[in-house]
């Protein structure tokens, strides 16, 4: 039999290992740092938060764009096939859930730089694309990288605690308001459709002059820094200890505990079958652009604007076409609605502020949908867009924030991971309806099915939290055990 303990060789170099790790973290926790970092080191956020936010919106804002340009050859099913195609970033989603946890191992600096170079990449992927291939590789580095949201780890672990929630909501208020630039350089150089690569390219080198500075004038957080160099200075006996502790207090934890005890438990079974209902919608999220492509085309075709649904949508997604200004009142709408539910959350309960929000995601649902068929202003019907696609990610933060106040502690993160995995049964089934939908009937009838698919779901999702669950504002999250509403 070998020995299975390791040899005095490898135990040094293990301990001289352990040893220049421990001298670095100190090193950098001894560094002052000036007075001014703070309000700097928000100004960077600002920038990578923008970075990201743009990299989550270009593709669906470019998204009728890319699809009569690159996939011209597939005609009336363009939209269909690169739909199709962009489940292709599913597993790549999938597996960044792995690389986020490597942060809680390398720090975070590291991973904000990563990261933001990574996004940037994925936009110069897509500026440089010339086929199809390119295009979904770029768009698949884009997904990888998105989803880590830094940023947000940086702010929770860097600011003040008494002005943490007041930075969190103006960072991401600034960084939304920031996905106007995609907007401002459709009406730069979008002269026609086949030009929408150059849209990419500045927020490319946005986010590589960011990640530049990132890597220059980031300092790792003083939360990691401490909790590094607290594992590091623990003895094996003390490790095993702690180990034996943390085994103690998620003893529940894991996927399927979790996924069994939630199914078990009335209010986080009702949460998580609305959550799966409301994420039909989430196929708004994906094609509100195409969605006011076609309205206000179809409305210009039957105005007598113009002669062809082709030249009709190159009209109105021109650099001063209809689309294009739409879009500007995008981010406004997303914002004002993403600021305020917090607010509303906070005063009024979750399950007022929950139903509230799904309320108006349908309403405004309805009314841009419409506006854009019937040809409203198109600063009215951008704000409508803002505001549904704004309040339908915020009854999903509402939705979290419901179960993490229904969760006992040592479940708390497992059950809000398996609620992402039924969440998802939403998002499949809605897109397992619409790509097929397209691809029978073409690409005009986009409004109309998103509309069918998702409304449904949403209506479902509304009356499922007025009825089916219990107001979780003010819950101890220290004492509630999950069984208080069954």
């Amino acid at each position: 039999m070998s020995n299975q303990n390791p040899s005095p060789e490898k135990l040094r170099k293990a301990a001289l290992k352990k040893q220049r790790e421990i001298a670095k973290w100190e090193k950098e926790k001894a560094r002052p740092k000036r007075r001014t970092y703070l309000i700097y080191m928000v100004f960077l956020i600002c920038l990578v938060y923008i970075t990201d936010e743009i990299a989550s919106q270009i593709c669906v804002q470019m998204k009728t764009e890319v699809a009569g340009d690159l996939f011209v050859s597939f005609g009336d099913k363009s939209l269909s096939t690169l739909g199709a195609l962009e489940l292709l970033s599913y597993p790549c989603i999938a597996i960044s859930l792995f690389y986020k946890t490597l942060s809680d191992r390398y720090g975070r600096r590291l991973f904000l730089v990563v990261n933001t170079f990574g996004m940037a990449l994925g936009m110069t992927l897509i500026f440089l694309s010339g086929n199809i291939p390119l295009y979904i590789v770029g768009y698949c580095v884009i997904s990888f990288f998105v989803p880590h949201d830094m940023q947000v780890v940086y702010i929770m672990e860097t600011a003040p605690a008494k002005h943490r929630a007041r930075i969190y909501s103006l960072v991401r208020a600034i960084a939304t308001l920031g996905a106007m630039l995609i907007p401002l350089l459709r009406r730069v150089f979008l002269h026609d459709q086949t030009q929408w690569r150059m849209v990419f390219l500045i927020p490319a080198v946005l986010g590589l002059v960011t990640s530049f500075l990132a890597l220059l004038l980031s300092r790792e957080t003083e939360a990691f820094i401490d909790s590094r160099l607290k594992y590091l200075h623990m003895s094996e006996e003390e490790l095993q200890a702690d180990k034996a502790a943390k085994e103690v207090r998620n003893a529940q934890g894991g996927f399927f505990a979790a996924l069994k005890f939630a199914m078990g438990r009335k209010q986080l079974r009702w949460l998580y079958i609305l959550m799966a209902f409301h994420n039909l919608g989430f196929i708004i999220t994906m094609n509100y652009q195409p969605m006011l492509s076609y309205g206000y085309a179809g409305h210009l075709v039957a105005s007598g604007g113009a002669k062809t649904l082709d030249s009709a949508l190159n009209a109105v997604a021109s650099n001063n076409g209809q689309v294009t200004q739409a879009l500007f009142l995008f981010a406004v709408g997303s914002a004002v609605f993403q600021f305020l539910v917090g607010f509303i959350s906070d005063k009024l309960g979750r399950k007022p502020a929950g139903a509230l929000m799904s309320a108006l995601t349908l309403t405004t649902l309805l009314l841009f949908t419409f506006g854009a068929r019937f040809g409203w202003a198109p600063w009215v019907v951008g704000f409508l867009t803002g505001a549904c696609v704004g309040s339908f990610w915020s009854v999903g933060d509402i939705n979290v924030m419901m179960m993490s106040e229904s969760s006992p502690t040592n479940l708390r993160s497992s059950v809000a991971s398996s609620a992402y995995v039924i969440q998802a049964l939403g998002t499949i089934l809605g897109m397992a309806i619409l790509l097929p939908t397209l691809g029978a009937l073409g690409n005009s009838v986009v409004s109309t099915a998103v509309l069918c698919i998702s409304a449904p779901g949403i209506l479902i999702g509304l009356l499922l939290v007025l009825l089916k669950t219990h107001e979780t504002k003010g819950a101890d999250l220290d004492t509630v055990t999950g069984f208080e509403w069954d």
